[in-house]
């Protein structure tokens, strides 16, 4: 078995592989000298942690030796040969697939501004860039964060708390447009100005200059923001070069079926870099890009690999944390025609998200005490829950009762 990605999604099938009996090689490539880690604490933990933060690993030298996992770090594969199941990799090698999982992951999409000097744009994706915005995060100084999504907020709220002054700029009409209710955009962005972070929304970027003492964001309407360092987080792009090269189904990351498989039987995907169709929600093929998801779909597509066909078909489940708050989403809030929030939750706010027709597709919400009522919206979407939304209204209402046990 050679896995191509050494991420999240890539190390989890690795280490299921073992788990589900497989007594054969497993190859796992990486571009990164460092071992497998985490990507969620870059934005946070990383970022204002002590003077010399470290990764949270996945794997170590214990593990890969346990697992009995190869790991070939600093490399990247050139090409895969389908027809004689090879990959090449950057230093010439040629490694033999029987099954191959590629699980690339996605790259910051770029910030493109014809004429502009974008030169010195930082972007959150791997350890070594946090430790360069980290180096750049000075008490003080202004921060311009270009990009109002989950890395752009949760970068300007680390920024705050170590004492930057923090300019968000965002070209949408509000913030988190992508899947998120406007109901806990709301109460995010108000959090972010009463911390201090400064908002520009509905206005794009004309150029970037350099200046004496940093940049100077030149936006349409004229207003300009000078700031020490400018940090972009409009998206990720999927990682499909190599898939696309050899010839594989592409549509909105590679493409694959129920069970991961791509449009070749014996190369798999999972993770960021690829779209599947979606049982639930009526096969509607989506991409994901949550640790949930890495962590679901690389035990999955193991099994996939093994030959053991079950349709992938976990509810989508993302959270953020930003201050004190957390935010929690299960499920596809933005397919709902109606939204029914829960009364007398106090700080909590809980939001769940019904079709035309009764069928609970998502929930959403902020606060200390909303990840058990989350948790059990995910097992009901799961199940088809189709009934009155104006019940989940009333706190009185248990989920755990609507839950079909058998």
């Amino acid at each position: 078995m050679v896995i191509i990605g050494a991420g999240h999604a890539g190390t989890q099938a690795a280490i299921e592989l073992r788990n589900q009996g497989w007594l054969g090689t497993i190859t796992l490539i990486g571009k990164e000298e460092l071992l497998p880690y985490e990507r969620p604490p870059l934005s946070k933990a990383v970022l204002k942690g002590s003077d010399k933060p470290s990764p949270t690993f996945i794997l170590n030298e214990e593990l890969l030796k346990e697992y009995q996992l190869e790991l070939i770090g600093k490399s990247t594969v050139t090409r895969i040969n389908r027809p004689t199941h090879m990959v090449q990799l950057s230093d010439g090698r040629e490694l033999h697939y029987e099954r191959l999982l590629l699980a690339l992951g996605a790259n910051p999409r770029q910030l493109n501004l014809e004429g502009s000097d974008t030169s010195g744009a930082l972007y959150l994706r791997t350890f070594l860039d946090a430790l360069q915005i980290r180096a750049r995060l000075v008490p003080g100084q202004h921060v311009v964060v270009v990009g109002g999504g989950f890395i752009g907020l949760e970068v300007a709220a680390s920024a705050r708390e170590l004492g930057c002054t923090v300019t968000l700029i965002e070209a949408a009409p509000r913030i988190l447009m992508r899947g998120v209710p406007a109901e806990l955009a709301t109460v995010l962005e108000a959090r972010h100005r009463a911390a201090g972070v400064k908002f520009k929304i509905g206005v794009g970027i004309n150029r970037i200059e350099s200046s004496p003492t940093g940049h100077n964001i030149i936006m349409a309407d004229g207003d300009i923001f000078n700031c020490a360092a400018f940090i972009v987080g409009i998206g990720a792009v999927p990682e499909i070069a190599l898939a696309s090269a050899c010839g594989l189904a592409i549509d909105n990351g590679i493409r694959v079926d129920h069970h991961l498989a791509t449009s070749d039987p014996d190369i798999f995907a999972a993770g960021d870099c690829c779209s599947f169709p979606h049982p639930i929600f009526g096969g509607r093929r989506i991409r994901l890009e949550a640790w949930s998801n890495a962590q679901e779909q690389g035990l999955h597509v193991a099994r996939s690999m093994l030959g053991i066909c079950e349709a992938y078909q976990e509810v989508p489940w993302f959270w953020s944390d930003q201050y004190e708050m957390t935010l929690q989403m299960a499920g596809m809030p933005d397919l709902g025609a109606v939204c029914i929030e829960r009364v007398g939750l106090e700080e909590n706010q809980l939001y769940f998200h019904f079709t035309e027709e009764g069928r609970l597709v998502g929930a959403s919400g902020i606060g200390p005490a909303i990840s058990k009522d989350i948790r059990y919206a995910q097992l009901l979407i799961r199940q088809r829950l189709t009934m009155s939304p104006s019940a989940f209204s009333s706190p009185d209402l248990k989920l755990k009762s609507l839950l079909i046990t058998k």
